[in-house]
């Protein structure tokens, strides 16, 4: 855990979905991956993190336009979603403690959820995982201008809930979704990703940072307010 800043009080908390409740990075990694080299493109190395916290329309015009996908956009973000879909409805990859962690924070705070993925995927994710009664607001990164690290989708989130973005906190794992909740004034709870942790400068941006959802409970919270 980090040092403490000035108080605030909180009225709600924000969760990412990708690499927060579920362990998914690899899996979008994966139908990514198959779609640009099944139509003739070429993975970059670096194409993985450059993509992390990109709405939908963002990613499938990178895929076309820097990955070398002869596809319309529409065409490449229903390819990798129906895969992405398709491994889910096989087995769930929800994090160790998901489940529980919301359940605490959904019984003191008012909960959004600000994620990049696609609308149907963040409905299918909350309907399998029996989440979708603890989120008063959702938000995908298919309904703001910009993605991650933007704080657009942080903004909208808080505006849906009704709540200042100052009196709120943003769970996040990867490097753009904690600049994004920095950028959108949010106390930011970083829960590193193991598998593409975020750099350094991102990671200082979070007053709290923790090793796993275990970790995540009201009282850490409170203890920065």
């Amino acid at each position: 855990m980090t040092a403490s800043v000035s108080a605030r009080s909180l009225d709600a908390v924000f969760f990412d979905l990708d690499g927060v409740l579920i362990d998914s990075e690899g899996v979008w990694d994966a139908a990514r991956r198959a779609v640009v080299m099944e139509a003739g493109g070429h993975w970059r190395a670096s194409a993985t993190r450059a993509m992390m916290g990109m709405s939908a329309a963002e990613w499938s015009q990178y895929l076309r336009d820097e990955l070398g996908v002869p596809l319309d956009a529409t065409e490449i973000n229903e390819r990798v979603v129906a895969r992405l879909l398709a491994g889910y409805q096989q087995q769930l990859p929800l994090l160790p403690g998901a489940v529980s962690a919301v359940r605490r924070l959904a019984a003191r705070w008012p909960l959004g959820l600000a994620s990049a993925s696609n609308r149907e995927v963040i409905d299918a994710v909350l309907a399998a995982s029996g989440l979708a009664d603890s989120f008063a607001v959702t938000v995908s990164g298919d309904e703001v201008a910009h993605g991650k690290p933007a704080p657009d989708i942080y903004l909208a989130a808080a505006r849906n809930l009704g709540v200042a973005p100052a009196s709120a906190a943003a769970v996040e794992d990867s490097s753009n979704g904690l600049r994004a909740a920095a950028a959108a004034g949010m106390l930011v709870v970083a829960i590193p990703n193991q598998t593409f942790p975020p750099s350094a400068d991102a990671l200082a941006l979070a007053t709290l940072v923790f090793g796993s959802l275990d970790e995540l409970t009201s009282a850490a919270i409170d203890s920065v307010n």
